[in-house]
């Protein structure tokens, strides 16, 4: 028996009905619980699906993970280089070019951070790529003290690893390109530059890792997509297929519990938007649709929902057209402040929309799905028993 939670999938735009309005109790508990309740379903693999279990995970791979982790690798070359390019040249246009990048960088971050195991977590690097939630402004305390006080080091991308994980990612680099003072890059602020450039060039350097990483023959993703007695890592098929399915299940959590919920409110005047990820950079919509995208994007790729055959075959579409219409809820946003999008009622009624969907999918899949592949509910500490 393995542990099992959600799990996602991928399709085109669907012209599918919007969902009906949960009740805010129920979101409530949904958000509270889903955690802990789908952490104890229990995985028992049929013999068919158990014989699939490679290919499964090995789609995954070559349909996602690989892919995913190339176009961030992809996206921090071309980071590093128009920040390369702005403190050679420091102007309002090389700045615009080097936020671009930036955004860019942190799509397809988002899209492919539901991968939250293998060689991403070597080195901490997963800590490294994107420190947060940083509650107690950590991070932001260390960025801003290496501004001030001119740290040498950390404007030297070799010894900039060594320091504090903090320092090293897309939050510090938000605050570089977009934080107080961030308008002195156009006219030309040497050391907040270098600074910026250090840390896109070691994004670059733990990105190409990573991508490289996965793409060799007999690296990590030999030893997950072939389990085996002597295998250190998967012994089973069933513990193959268990992590790939807990990425999906830790996925909507980080969405719906530690990303939307930490700053939007049950009520407008619950509202935080600057606890909200990328906030500066007024990429937060960005990254949450990106979020989604991915676990769509990984639930194709991987094949699972053709282990849904029959009467059980319609269960997978209404998964898929729920990711689909969650992801497609925040089109359009990202051009204009969080506070801004919070305070405009159409607005925030999406992105209630958009958590709203990360609830249903908690039902559909942690119920239905689940259940249609064989899966069974274990004890949970919330059912009070």
């Amino acid at each position: 028996m393995e542990r099992i939670g959600m799990m996602g999938t991928s399709l085109t735009k669907t012209s599918a009905a919007p969902l009906a309005p949960i009740p805010v109790s129920s979101r409530r508990r949904a958000s509270a619980s889903a955690s802990a309740a789908f952490a104890v379903f229990a995985l028992t693999l049929s013999t068919a699906s158990a014989g699939a279990a490679n290919v499964i995970v090995q789609s995954a791979i070559d349909g996602f993970v690989r892919p995913g982790y190339a176009a961030f690798a992809g996206a921090t070359k071309a980071l590093k280089a128009d920040t390369d390019a702005l403190c050679l040249t420091p102007s309002l246009s090389q700045l615009s070019q080097a936020r671009a990048a930036f955004q860019s960088a942190v799509a397809a971050w988002s899209r492919v951070e539901i991968i939250r195991f293998g060689p991403v977590t070597e080195e901490n690097r997963l800590e490294k790529i994107l420190y947060w939630p940083d509650r107690k402004g950590i991070g932001l305390k260390q960025v801003q003290a290496a501004i001030a006080k001119e740290d040498s080091g950390a404007a030297n991308p070799i010894a900039l690893a060594g320091k504090s994980v903090a320092m090293q990612g897309l939050g510090a680099l938000e605050f570089v390109l977009y934080g107080t003072g961030a308008e002195t890059l156009t006219t030309g602020a040497p050391y907040r530059c270098t600074f910026g450039a250090a840390i896109s060039a070691n994004l670059n350097e733990m990105a190409q890792d990573i991508s490289a990483s996965w793409s060799a023959a007999d690296g990590f993703a030999a030893q997950w997509a072939n389990p085996a007695a002597n295998n250190a890592l998967y012994r089973t098929d069933s513990e193959a297929v268990s992590e790939l399915v807990d990425v999906f299940v830790q996925g909507l959590e980080m969405v719906r519990d530690v990303r939307i919920n930490s700053f939007l409110g049950i009520t407008p005047e619950a509202d935080k938007p600057r606890q909200a990820l990328y906030w500066r950079s007024r990429a937060t919509t960005v990254s949450l649709s990106a979020n989604l995208q991915g676990l769509q994007a990984l639930f194709e790729a991987s094949g699972l929902a053709k282990a849904l055959t029959g009467d059980s075959a319609h269960i997978g579409q209404s998964v898929a057209a729920i990711l689909t219409n969650g992801a497609a809820a925040l089109d359009g946003m990202g051009t204009r402040p969080i506070a801004d999008d919070l305070a405009d009622a159409e607005s925030r009624k999406k992105l209630d929309y958009f958590r709203t969907t990360t609830s249903a999918l908690s039902e559909q899949i942690g119920v239905r799905l689940t259940g249609a592949l064989g899966l069974s509910a274990g004890f949970s500490s919330l059912d009070g028993d």
